[in-house]
């Protein structure tokens, strides 16, 4: 491959991890509160379980790129999951966590593997839209596109995951420590949801929204916004943990 070819799919890959990283913030948080409840040792395998079908969707998603363009409903089934869990947390009278604490760990990694899957279409997508562009290689093809652009996906998809891995950990933390602030926390999940539904709308079958327009400054600058809001307004409106209350 040619120096001045290495270089741009080099910084493509740059953009893409940094891009990812952006991406898996809200994956990581949703993890986060489904695994919340779960022991601390089942936590950690349920998300890691999570990162585990996290990582075959989204290879699988690359290699069915071409019928992923034409599948809407999957994005709008993990937009309307997201904001159904959020509402019946916030909407539930008893926020004491009872109904949680009765879930099964294997409901839990069902949980995490739908959400893995809405977001792994999402995520994919989003690569494949930046790195489409860039130039044909010499390399053979994988999955119906140029081979190096097939690395240049997967590596972003697989810094993603690390990024995941580290923010899930981080956030169950957080809402362990501060278990107020779970009610600000469901409103990010349901804010997620509305993120996916807009990319839906935008969706080519559907185009109800214009794709620039939920790809663009304005709509990314208003969801990152929001999200700061809710998490800063959370985390000021919250108490740590007391120790009677442990």
């Amino acid at each position: 491959m040619e120096l001045s070819l290495l270089l741009e799919y080099g910084w493509v890959l740059l953009i893409l991890i940094l891009l990812e990283g952006l991406l898996s913030a809200d994956n990581a948080l949703v993890l986060a509160i489904m695994a919340k409840h779960l022991p601390e040792d089942q936590q950690k395998k349920a998300i890691n379980i999570g990162l585990l079908l996290a990582f075959i969707f989204r290879v699988g998603a690359i290699f069915i790129i071409s019928f992923l363009f034409h599948v809407w409903w999957i994005q709008a089934i993990g937009a309307a999951y997201l904001i159904f869990i959020a509402l019946k947390h916030l909407l539930r009278k008893d926020h004491g966590g009872k109904e949680k604490e009765g879930k099964s760990y294997r409901a839990t990694v069902a949980q995490i593997a739908l959400a893995d899957i809405a977001f792994a279409v999402d995520s994919i997508l989003a690569a494949v839209a930046l790195v489409i562009a860039l130039p044909g290689t010499p390399m053979r093809e994988i999955g119906g596109m140029d081979g190096a652009q097939f690395i240049v996906i997967l590596l972003g998809a697989i810094a993603g995951l690390i990024v995941i891995r580290f923010a899930a950990g981080f956030f169950v933390k957080i809402l362990t420590q501060r278990p107020s602030l779970e009610t600000a926390a469901m409103l990010l999940v349901g804010w997620v949801g509305v993120k996916l539904l807009m990319h839906t709308l935008a969706h080519p079958a559907i185009h109800i929204i214009p794709h620039d327009f939920v790809e663009g400054p304005i709509w990314n600058t208003i969801f990152w916004s929001v999200m700061l809001l809710i998490a800063l307004g959370g985390w000021f409106l919250s108490g740590k943990k007391t120790e009677q209350s442990t």
